[in-house]
């Protein structure tokens, strides 16, 4: 067997990426360790930035999110006891973002690759990539008991945080910075209306929580907890119970509880691993690096890598030119850098840290102070809350 480029890594970057490339005329090939249901089954964000959004449409698998996502031109930070809105549509110059759940891009991406023909190798065990070092790379793959190999002209290392593409980098090139957070958060996916047409973001005195949601008729609500916590030390009635209490009182009269769809626990950090070309495989979105959820900023940094390389990988085919792979890593982390500074700074701003005392509390409440009342602080928000442009 032989494609172009090789992609391992069946979530929503190596989707989005074999979708991109398929629609330049590139070939390529999927690999997953996990099953097609296994990848659907996963959690994770909902926001999406107008970059994404373009990116989807371009992929030809943005349909179902132009019928059923929610526009949302703001969103709201809680303290002190009072809801603060922040006008994303007006401060960006018309700009928004788009509430889609990532599960749904995931399907989305896997019906248009299924429409295209495509090939996707579900349940392949050892996936290994092989000599990239090289002008020959290949992948490696057991499935169904056999070994098979897949030459290739590029490795595309879309497999997330503990993947097999980034632990292959021998020792010494590649460097990593990390910041672990002395907290997780706790998540609830429930069947009820959300609290509010728009997301709040709420620092309080018992820790952060935030009121999202999936749809009009489905939420997704998080608290800030110990990541000393067990999720089943917590029934749905103490979920609700402690979300209340966090909520101002407009919020906690409009709240809708019911049992949970799902509930989990996930730990918080910051993570950057440079550079993110080695010879011919390129690292994108977890296998590069993670952020912070509360910037909303981790699907759409993988849609942002996907895109660049995307773009890359065409001028390379169709020009002749080497210029956009060569400058991949260099282009995609000064993105990705402002996106970590950005999830940092409002998860440093809105959760209480065991560790800072009251000097730290009154600055955190200055801060937000400054911010709700700042026009220039709100626009930097905003800009960045909306999605930087890509270079």
């Amino acid at each position: 067997m032989r494609t172009q480029v090789a992609i391992i890594g069946a979530g929503p970057a190596g989707l989005l990426l074999g979708q991109l490339l398929y629609q330049a005329g590139i070939d390529n090939v999927i690999f997953e360790r996990q099953s097609a249901d296994y990848v659907l089954g996963r959690i994770r964000a909902g926001v999406l930035e107008q970059v994404t959004v373009d990116l989807l449409e371009q992929a030809q698998a943005g349909e179902r999110m132009r019928a059923e996502g929610l526009p949302h031109d703001g969103i709201e930070l809680l303290f002190g006891g009072r809801r603060h809105r922040i006008d994303l549509h007006e401060l960006t110059g018309g700009k928004r973002v788009m509430v889609y759940g990532q599960t749904e891009v995931t399907r989305d991406l896997m019906a248009a690759r299924e429409r295209a023909g495509l090939l996707t190798v579900y349940n392949a065990v050892d996936v290994t990539p092989l000599d990239f070092g090289g002008e020959r790379p290949r992948v490696r793959y057991v499935k169904d008991g056999e070994q098979y190999e897949l030459a290739c002209d590029f490795i595309a290392g879309c497999d997330g945080f503990h993947g097999a593409c980034r632990a292959s980098i021998p020792e010494g090139s590649i460097r990593n910075y990390e910041k672990v957070y002395p907290f997780g958060w706790l998540g609830l996916l429930a069947d009820v209306p959300p609290v509010s047409p728009e997301l709040i973001y709420a620092h309080t005195e018992r820790g952060f929580a935030l009121c999202s949601q999936r749809s009009a008729t489905r939420s997704r609500y998080y608290l800030q907890v110990p990541l000393t916590d067990k999720v089943e030390n917590w029934s749905d009635e103490a979920f609700w119970d402690e979300l209340r209490v966090r909520l101002d009182p407009e919020a906690r009269a409009h709240l809708v509880t019911g049992a949970s769809l799902e509930k989990s626990i996930a730990p918080l950090r910051s993570f950057v691993s440079e550079p993110m070309r080695f010879g011919r495989m390129f690292l994108a979105g977890d296998a590069a690096h993670i952020v912070p959820p509360t910037g909303a900023k981790g699907l759409n940094l993988a849609a942002s890598d996907v895109g660049y390389l995307s773009r890359a990988f065409a001028q390379y085919y169709q020009e002749r030119s080497s210029e956009g792979i060569d400058r991949y890593s260099e282009v995609s982390l000064r993105r990705v850098w402002k996106a970590e500074r950005f999830s940092w700074w409002m998860t440093s701003l809105m959760h209480r840290f065991p560790e800072a005392g009251a000097f730290e509390h009154k600055m955190q409440e200055a801060e937000l102070d400054y911010l709700v009342h700042s026009r220039a602080a709100s626009t930097a928000l905003a800009e960045n809350y909306v999605g930087l442009a890509m270079d």
